[in-house]
């Protein structure tokens, strides 16, 4: 028994082996599984990337088509024009005040220089801003035109240098220019002019002027626009607590008004009064003031003009320094659209015509940096609190941001139609851009991905021209060719993105109130109060909270193209086609002395 018990440990041995065998066979089959779904895994991953490429192929191939197309309308255009169909007269707009406004030609892409259609004259001449030639109308003939600017009227005489004075132009409405008194307004200033069509791609020609000069005519007082015209998209009627552009001047009670020698504010009347206005430094130009923005320590406020960017000293309102490239050729207009502040107070940075960036070293007046890469003229600029990167906006179609110590172009951001206005929020991790398309996008800044686009029914009906990112860095405003101005809450910037792609954030107030473009919009820093500024030439104030207009600035005898708060508040500026810029104080009201 011994022998047989001793005979039977082989087969021991042997089931061991046999279940090793099994565990190695089942390790292999599963191993053999695992690469399988990771080649499987690798195949999805490259179909994605096939898939990604040709949606990008198939956007490129969409742009170029579109860019085609609207080549061949405009293309079509001129000649129906020339044989005198109806094309010539959407263009020359409404010369009969009885009659209903042309049908406002349709926004697209074409040469540079934005502000040339807005920074021309008459509301309902064909678009804004554009000046009629003095010639027979019916011998003008249009020609594509892409970004429209800051709306305002100067001499369409002029052809070099600063522009004079306002002078009297055509008077088309049968009513007296500026300033002679009119009936209604106090101190002989005219309310705004009639409102305008969106400026868009065709414009009539103007009387041998170089790309970019402002054109100015004599100032028209504010007429009721035809609110049955089916050719002008407009917003939902303004609610009547914020119509104040309608108010007459005279008639409003006392403690409803307070008047300067040639200002004055009018308070909402179903609103409590919370605020006074007061002028504290008028700052003459000697053309168009495009921009206007305060030092990060509120003591400093510059102006871009014609040629120039202008520091002035807040307290005493005296100038401290005029940068200008003496390198640029002398002929013709350069306009500074964008001025920006490094937020040590070091720097500005001006964005001009000639699509160059230029960062400034203010003590010295040289020029520490330029930045080439944009193809067509400059906007907008916006300074990154970190002091080391500057967004910047094109009519090229892209947002550009720029590292200042590398002098670098680090992120280039590409959109369909052109870029008109740009923000970084506070805390430097979103980058904002408005564009003639209608719509708002905001991209991470540090990976160029698009996290949020503002439209829809909700959305702006005709181009953006402002955006300004809250205090809060979580909601935006932007104002627009539709005469509202909007407040948006970032999905994105509240952490709550969901799936792929970019999201809709959502509208929660429309600002409704002023009879012409809004050209430029901003936030005061406690984000109690969203400012805005229009080609109708006021200045509303308005809470962010109800929408309610708080009170109606009346300050310029133009456009104004530029409103700024102080970032230390209690101050406010302003920069308008009537080559002034203005420095204002809001305070809290304390009721009549």
């Amino acid at each position: 028994m011994y022998n047989s018990h001793r005979g039977m440990v082989p087969a021991s041995n042997s089931r061991l082996t046999e279940l090793l065998d099994q565990v190695r066979t089942e390790f292999e089959t599963q191993a053999a599984r695992t690469a399988e779904y990771e080649h499987k895994i690798n195949q999805q991953m490259q179909e994605m990337d096939l898939v990604r490429q040709t949606v990008f192929q198939l956007e490129s191939s969409h742009t170029q088509m579109k860019l085609k197309y609207e080549e061949e309308i405009a293309i079509l255009r001129r000649e129906l024009e020339a044989r005198g169909g109806s094309g010539n007269i959407s263009q020359h707009g409404n010369q009969n005040p009885g009659l209903s406004q042309p049908q406002p030609p349709a926004i697209g892409l074409g040469p540079s220089n934005l502000f040339g259609t807005i920074m021309a004259g008459q509301g309902g001449q064909g678009g804004p801003g554009l000046a009629p030639p003095q010639v027979d109308p019916q011998q003008q003939q249009p020609q594509s035109h892409p970004i429209p600017p800051p709306i305002v009227s100067l001499p369409q005489q002029v052809q070099q240098g600063p522009p004079p004075p306002p002078q009297q132009g055509p008077q088309h409405y049968n009513q007296p220019p500026f300033p002679g008194p009119v009936k209604g307004h106090q101190q002989g200033y005219p309310q705004p002019p009639p409102p305008s069509t969106s400026p868009g791609t065709m414009k009539p020609k103007k009387a041998q002027q170089p790309n970019g000069t402002p054109v100015q005519h004599s100032h028209q007082p504010y007429q009721e626009p035809n609110r049955g015209s089916p050719h002008v998209a407009r917003p939902s009627p303004a609610p009547s607590g914020n119509d104040l552009a309608n108010l007459d001047p005279e008639r409003v009670p006392a403690n409803q008004k307070k008047e300067g020698s040639d200002w004055f504010v009018l308070y909402n009347p179903r609103v409590p009064r919370t605020l006074e206005v007061d002028l504290v430094h008028t700052l003459e130009h000697n053309s168009v003031v495009c921009c206007v923005r305060f030092s990060a320590d509120g003591r400093h406020v510059a102006t871009g003009c014609n040629r120039s960017a202008q520091i002035f000293d807040v307290k005493t309102g005296q100038k401290v320094q005029h940068l200008q490239d003496d390198s640029v050729d002398r002929e013709g207009d350069l306009y500074i659209r964008s001025v920006c502040f490094s937020p040590d107070g070091r720097y500005l940075a001006t964005g001009a015509e000639d699509k160059l960036i230029r960062v400034w070293d203010i003590a010295s007046r040289t020029i520490k940096h330029t930045f080439v890469g944009h193809e067509q003229d400059i906007y907008s600029l916006d300074f990154a609190r970190d002091g080391k990167h500057i967004a910047s906006g094109s009519g090229d179609r892209t947002v550009r941001v720029w590292n200042i110590e590398t002098a670098q172009n680090v992120l280039t951001l590409s959109i369909e139609d052109g870029v008109t206005t740009v923000a970084i929020s506070p805390e430097g991790r979103y980058v904002a851009a408005g564009s003639l398309d209608k719509s708002v996008r905001v991209w991470d800044a540090s990976t160029g991905y698009l996290v949020e686009r503002l439209e829809g029914a909700d959305g702006h009906k005709d181009s953006v021209y402002s955006v300004a990112f809250a205090p809060n860095g979580k909601d935006l405003v932007s104002g627009s060719l539709d005469k509202t101005i909007k407040m948006w809450e970032l999905s994105a910037a509240r952490g709550l993105m969901s799936g792929a792609g970019a999201s809709r954030g959502k509208c929660v107030k429309t600002f409704e109130g002023h009879k012409d473009f809004v050209l430029s919009v901003a936030l005061t820093p406690d984000g109690n109060w969203v400012l805005s500024g229009s080609k109708d030439r006021g200045v509303q104030f308005w809470d962010p909270h109800t929408a309610n207009a708080q009170l109606m600035l009346q300050g310029h005898k133009n456009s104004v193209i530029s409103v700024a708060p102080s970032p230390m508040g209690r101050l406010f500026a302003t920069g308008s086609g009537d080559m002034r810029a203005r420095i204002w104080s809001y305070e809290p009201y304390r009721g009549d002395p």
